[in-house]
């Protein structure tokens, strides 16, 4: 019978004491202002924020932060592997490079703000671990659980009948669910079976080993290190830290961690194609011949290339660049030698055009600097300027210089970059801005220096290449992590987690025996399983009956 309908000035008692609207119906009015939930306190919240911390929806999200902070290091380059990139990009993008510097961008992998991260998915995942290595050790310790009263409602049930008792049924069925890997308990007339533990183990291992190269990177990471160095033809390079033109070492690296060994640039091929379009030389090959030399050990031949790095001891040597190194002997005006040695030219285009720097700060009346251009394979614009059809050198490669006096910086006891000359505070004496032509000289050729200061020859010109040692001790250990992430990953995915029963019910001279299974998650095979299992026990059954 329809209840009389209520007008919109129904009261607060006539509302509470209706017997068809409940009190939590959308319309009922407040709860009393005495009434407050619990109060969380200090523990309270922490236990909130600690569980919102370990949970694997906070770690998924962590993961890709992780990965997104890491796009930046990818993108500019890092002090810890290519310094020089950073000094070019800083000369390059000057306003850009300030405000990339201040987020520590160019330290991506050690900025605070990739640490918080890179912590907080440490303590997320080792939050989730352990609570579940307990769980799962406990579901294993655990017996299979009793048999449903109702199997009809569960996934494949199926159901025979067979000419035998219940208890050899039950024999025959806990033969055949063992035989096809399941734990087996028998409850009374009924097998319980369960199997697909070994996902969660997948799981698990998918996780600890996360964690492990977490470890490995974050912890492991620190005792190594990265050096780079220019090697000139004919010249060694000895495994020590005053060896280095830049060194960027981890957080628990110690001198005593460089194993010692010697390099020696004996000879350097490079390959190039030409652009038709730009006129341009591309590189197709690089290989650098070396000596190698380890403690007691006599020279070995070695070749390194673009992409395939030399391991030696402990430490992987990769080429990052070559050019050319001119050799320049200084002389006074007595004629005695001031410098001597090949001086590397920093390549500044395709064709190796390239820009160095000599400084001679002994040996004559004033500190010289020069600041030249060379060109393997020189061709004069209209302008006057050069230029360089090739990268390969030839007997008429040029060399100029532009000659400045004055304080070099190099007697202040700052380090002081060798392939760049700071001219603010000295004079020209021979270029565009001095009364003397620049100075222009191919091999095998001498040019006097202006004020009588002596004299500057072209003797020679070698190779060099640019080269980074890279030690890393965690590499081993990576592998390893990685592997057991990806073995984790596939059992996990590919193992299904199943239950299965087997129930013997008498009925009249036989049995009547159910099966059913239910699965933990999507396990689309479950219902064709369960059917498997029955028919391997009504055979098992019916070669008993008749052997």
């Amino acid at each position: 019978m329809a209840s009389a309908p209520r007008s919109e000035g129904t009261t607060k008692k006539e509302r509470s004491s209706d017997p068809l609207r409940p009190d939590d119906h959308i319309d009922a009015e407040p709860a009393a202002a005495g009434v407050a939930q619990p109060k969380l306190g200090v523990v309270g919240y922490l236990r909130f924020f600690w569980r919102q911390l370990t949970s694997m929806r906070t770690a998924l999200v962590l993961l890709l932060l992780l990965a997104l902070a890491a796009v930046p290091g990818s993108l500019v380059p890092q002090r810890s592997s290519d310094p020089n990139g950073v000094l070019q990009y800083e000369r390059d993008n000057p306003d850009t490079f300030e405000l990339l510097d201040k987020l520590g961008v160019f330290s991506t992998f050690s900025s605070p703000w990739f640490s918080a991260i890179y912590l907080l998915l440490f303590i997320s995942l080792v939050g989730c671990i352990l609570p579940r290595t307990k769980h799962h050790i406990d579901a294993l310790r655990a017996r299979p659980p009793k048999t449903p009263v109702r199997l009809a409602r569960l996934v494949g049930f199926t159901e025979q009948r067979a000419a035998t008792d219940a208890e050899t049924a039950v024999d025959e069925a806990r033969a055949v669910l063992r035989g096809a890997g399941y734990r087996v308990e028998r409850y009374g007339d009924s097998i319980s079976a369960e199997r697909g533990y070994l996902r969660e183990t997948g799981n698990l291992i998918f996780h600890t080993a996360l964690v492990g190269v977490l470890l490995a990177v974050g912890v492991g990471g620190g005792f190594g290190y990265n050096g780079q160095r220019v090697i000139v033809q004919d010249t060694a390079f000895t495994n020590s830290l005053v060896s280095y033109d830049s060194f960027n070492p981890g957080r628990f690296f110690t001198e005593g961690a460089l194993e010692p060994f010697s390099v020696r640039l004996d000879e350097f091929e490079g390959e190039y194609e030409l652009n038709p379009a730009t006129g341009v030389y591309q590189p197709t090959d690089f290989t650098a011949h070396l000596s190698t030399r380890e403690p007691d050990g006599p020279w070995a031949d070695a070749d390194l290339k673009i992409n395939a790095p030399l391991e030696i001891g402990g430490t992987k040597m990769y080429l990052l660049g070559n050019g050319y190194a001119p050799v320049v002997t200084v002389r006074d005006a007595d004629g005695e030698v001031a410098f001597s040695g090949p001086v590397a030219f920093l390549p500044q285009d395709g064709n190796l055009r390239s820009l160095g720097v000599i400084k001679v700060p002994d040996g004559l009346d004033e500190q010289l600097g020069f600041l030249g251009f060379f060109y393997p394979d020189p061709l004069e614009l209209d302008d006057g300027t050069y230029t360089s059809l090739s990268p390969y050198a030839g007997p008429g490669s040029l060399l100029t210089l532009t000659v400045y006096t004055g304080d070099l910086g190099l007697d202040t006891g700052v380090s002081v970059n060798a392939y760049s000359l700071d001219t603010d505070e000295l004079t020209q004496i021979a270029g565009p801005k001095a009364d003397a032509a620049a100075l222009e000289l191919t091999q095998g050729e001498t040019a006097e220096l202006p004020d009588g200061l002596g004299s500057i020859e072209f003797t020679g010109l070698k190779r060099f290449v640019s080269v980074e040692f890279h030690h890393d001790p965690t590499e081993g250990w990576v592998l390893v992590f990685a592997l057991l992430i990806l073995g984790g990953l596939l059992v996990s995915l590919f193992v299904p987690r199943r239950r299965v029963w087997v129930k013997a019910v008498p009925d009249g001279d036989g049995v009547r025996i159910e099966y059913a299974g239910l699965a933990r998650g999507e396990d689309p095979g479950l219902a064709d399983a369960v059917a498997d299992i029955a028919r391997r026990h009504a055979a098992r059954l019916e070669r008993r009956m008749n052997p």
